[in-house]
């Protein structure tokens, strides 16, 4: 039965290579996308789960709220003393408690030095709560000694070669503070899915000092710089646990100073580890995470590309049944019966898809390098190791088989032999108008991907060129050190002299990087200190930092270096906070009592609004406040006409101002740039795939119109003869199929708005949606199709029409 079905195959393909082609080429193209975007959805959606106990691994984060119950800032870190208090206290909860504290230390062995950035100082229980693969020593015992340091597998090659890496010392320097550690134990690198990628372990015990003793380290409840997990018992119930952390925060933490329970304004949440990688997009993660949204997108144009294939395959398979009836027509008058005709056509489907998914899984090898180095996975296509994708390829081949066979099987079975033979056939009218549902289909799916690759560049231009109320552009950051800060008035002055350096300021972040630190503050409102309700971010800066940036003061003065009140009184708040705060004006605030963490002085200007994070997140009320002992960052402003220039004559004085340490300059604008990765990897996905969506419906309605125009040959020879006009020919041939477009253009259109509305949803200030970018599309796809449909019927329409009066 194989064989002949096979026969059949090929005695098709000979007679209709055209028709063959657009099937498996389509089909191939399809399922190639389908898999390059099931091995990274797979890839996503394993991310920890080769942990032994990943189902019982928690990770604590930390809430704070509003008055009226809004979050208003959510860390993926904790406090220092959250962990530990957490295992004493429900011991019939909590099998092991650790923290994490990320640093990027100037690490040395000899005459190599590298900054590290995954350099982790940590409890030893983390070697009990996750599974790390010990290459050599014990970790749990190495982490108990003040100077115990384990590494990875590549640290050790990296910094020792091949000699054991074992008793060795390395040298660390942490904001300019040495420490010497000895290195006890050697891990596994961890895996490409995992949300996190520790290459050092390093004993906590230089941590613990640096807070001032441990009795400090576990009464600090405001440094939340520490990834803190969990290993649950088993059989507790997470959700029910966590409802309980509640108690903790008020046993330890007290009361607010309005003398409402801490737990009302601050809050503990459990992340089920599983969870991290796609749902957790906290203000503090470790390394960036993916997005399950995102993975929904994926998913969608995998499918959208696939569906376009199969209406491909189904189209020109009952466009072209009458050249099939008569073969139907002879079978059942032979006795075959709608089954066996039905097995028949829908094994010939799936021999098609066979070799379809061979072609497929070409395509995949080839471009899949390609494909993980866009996404930034490890992707690989190992059916050894990852049995579940071989069986998907089979379930991919059977549901595309399905999908792409059935409808064609049933209506070419349902031939009645009589009006076959009699030369009667002709396909009902529910069939032509299936027909017609799938092309408008089609055409439906091809536009709504064109509006959202225009919909995602218009929001990515936005982004890129929105003012952002200061001036970004040739600002270099560079990071600060013990001795820059001792001595900055001087660092300042000798770089200011230097052409290519117009400004010089520190602060303790800068514009393009989050704002994270905040302390409560009181105001003088109506003529009364009142507690304030709101979340204000502080930013520590030097005297001209606004000046560096050019942020525009709407109201009072700048900071005044000539004023030593300046340095310990002198606060600039930005008009969200003067709003929030409840002055009526930034003129009102101005000279009004201002009390913010442990500095009393007075508010003496009000700066312009502007976007200090990225355009996801919205302008939340800023102090700003000066101070020469919190900064972490030196903020130069050059000349852009002698960018390398200066670059240049930077990275010689940093050399001598932080001797040892490499010289890695950052830009603000790329830093902003850079936060926009993930919509920059939508529009390469969108664009490249909607091309491919649009080039296999074309494919299949170049197909449809090549059918129809030979089987219409005699007519328009006849039509010709009788005086018909070259315009005339192309009308009657491209106006059905035009008339589809124009009806899937339509439909697309309420379908597109609704989906990239909800994307645009994540940004706190976006392009919006104009009605042009429907017009646009539109006219793209209108293009396209009437350029494919003119093709051939210009050739039908050319055509010498004696020839096509006897071509039937």
């Amino acid at each position: 039965m194989l064989k002949n079905y096979l026969k059949i195959l090929l005695r098709n393909t000979r007679k209709s290579p055209l028709y063959m082609f657009i099937n498996v080429f389509g089909l191939a193209v399809g399922m190639a996308v389908s898999i390059l975007i099931f091995l990274f959805v797979q890839h996503e959606l394993s991310y920890d789960r080769f942990h032994e106990n990943a189902d019982r691994i928690v990770r604590v984060s930390r809430a704070w709220f509003n008055p009226d119950g809004e979050v208003s800032l959510h860390l993926g870190h904790t406090a220092p003393p959250f962990a530990p208090l957490i295992a004493a206290d429900y011991p019939d909860e909590v099998a092991f408690a650790g923290r994490m504290l990320e640093g990027n230390p100037l690490v040395t062995v000899g005459e190599n030095k590298f900054i590290e950035d995954h350099f982790t100082f940590a409890d030893p229980e983390v070697f009990d709560i996750f599974s790390i693969d010990i290459l050599a020593g014990d970790p749990k015992a190495g982490l108990k000694e003040n100077d115990g340091l384990i590494i990875s597998e590549a640290t050790s090659k990296k910094y020792f070669g091949s000699e054991s890496a074992l008793g060795k010392e390395m040298l660390i320097n942490l904001q300019g503070q040495e420490f010497t550690y000895q290195v006890r134990g050697v891990f596994r690198d961890f895996p490409d899915n995992s949300h996190f990628h520790p290459t050092f372990f390093a004993s906590i015990f230089p941590v613990v000092m640096f807070y001032g003793g441990q009795e400090a380290f576990m009464s600090n409840f405001g440094g939340n710089n520490f990834s803190s997990y969990l290993l649950l018992n088993e059989g507790v119930d997470r959700e029910n646990f966590e409802a309980k952390l509640p108690n903790l925060i008020d046993k330890y933490m007290g009361e607010t100073q309005a003398g409402t329970p801490m737990s009302t304004g601050t809050k503990l949440i459990l992340w089920p580890i599983t969870d991290i990688h796609l749902y957790s997009n906290l203000d503090t993660e470790i390394e960036a995470n993916g997005d399950i949204a995102y993975v929904y997108i994926y998913l969608a144009v995998a499918l959208f590309i696939l569906l376009i294939a199969c209406i491909n395959f189904m189209n020109l398979s009952t466009a072209r049944s009458s050249l099939r009836s008569m073969e139907v027509g002879l079978r059942k008058v032979m006795g075959a019966d709608k089954g066996r005709l039905i097995r028949q056509f829908m094994g010939e489907s799936f021999m098609l898809t066979s070799i379809s998914m061979i072609l497929a899984v070409i395509l995949v090898y080839l471009f899949l390098p390609t494909f993980s180095n866009f996404t930034g996975k490890a992707l690989s296509m190992n059916f050894v190791d990852n049995p579940e994708f071989l069986l998907g390829l089979v379930g991919l081949v059977v549901f595309v088989g399905i999908i792409s066979g059935s409808y064609p099987a049933l209506f070419l079975s349902g031939f009645q032999p009589a009006s076959v033979l009699k030369g009667a056939f002709k396909a009902g009218k529910s069939h032509e108008q299936f027909r017609s549902f799938l092309v408008i289909g089609q055409f439906a799916i091809s536009v709504v991907l064109i509006v959202a690759v225009l919909v995602v560049v218009n929001q990515l231009n936005f982004m890129q060129s929105k003012d952002l109320g200061f001036k970004k552009e040739d600002i270099v950051l560079l990071p600060t050190s013990p001795s820059i800060e001792e001595n900055y008035q001087i660092v300042k002055d000798r770089l200011e002299k230097y052409s290519g350096v117009q400004a010089v300021s520190m602060s303790s972040r800068a514009p393009s990087g989050r704002l994270l630190d905040s302390q409560g503050g009181t105001a003088e409102i109506n003529g009364e200190m009142t507690q304030l309700q709101i979340r204000i971010a502080d930013i520590h800066v030097t005297h001209n930092f606004v000046d560096t940036y050019g942020i525009p003061i709407v109201a009072g003065r700048n900071f005044d270096q000539n004023l030593a009140s300046d340095s310990t009184e002198a606060f600039i708040l930005n008009e969200t906070a003067i709003r929030e705060i409840g002055w009526a004006n930034p003129e009102e605030a101005i000279g009004k009592q201002f009390l913010y963490g442990g500095r009393r002085g007075f508010v003496t200007g009000v700066m312009s609004d502007f976007h200090f994070e990225s355009l996801h997140q919205p302008i939340v009320p800023i102090v700003f406040m000066v101070s020469l002992d919190r900064n972490n960052l030196v903020s130069l402003k050059i000349d852009a006409d002698n960018r390398e220039e200066t670059l240049a004559y930077l990275k010689e004085e940093w050399a001598a101002l932080r001797p040892n340490f490499p010289f890695e300059p950052r830009f603000v604008d790329q830093g902003f740039n850079e936060q926009y990765a993930a919509e920059q990897r939508v529009k390469t996905i969108f664009t490249f795939f909607s091309g491919l969506a649009v080039l296999i419906s074309i494919l299949g309605l170049l197909g449809l119109v090549t059918f129809a125009t030979a089987q219409r040959t005699r007519e328009i020879g006849i039509r010709k003869v009788m005086g018909a006009e070259t315009t005339n020919i192309l009308i009657l041939l491209g106006r059905d199929f035009l008339k589809l477009v124009l009806i899937g253009f339509l439909i697309a259109i309420p379908i597109s708005w609704f989906g990239m509305s909800s994307w645009l949803e994540d940004f706190a200030y976006k392009a919006g949606i104009s009605w042009t970018v429907f017009l646009w599309a539109g006219l793209i796809a209108g293009a396209i199709a009437a350029i494919t449909v003119m093709s051939q019927s210009l050739k039908a329409a050319w055509a010498d029409p004696v020839k096509s009066i006897k071509s039937e």
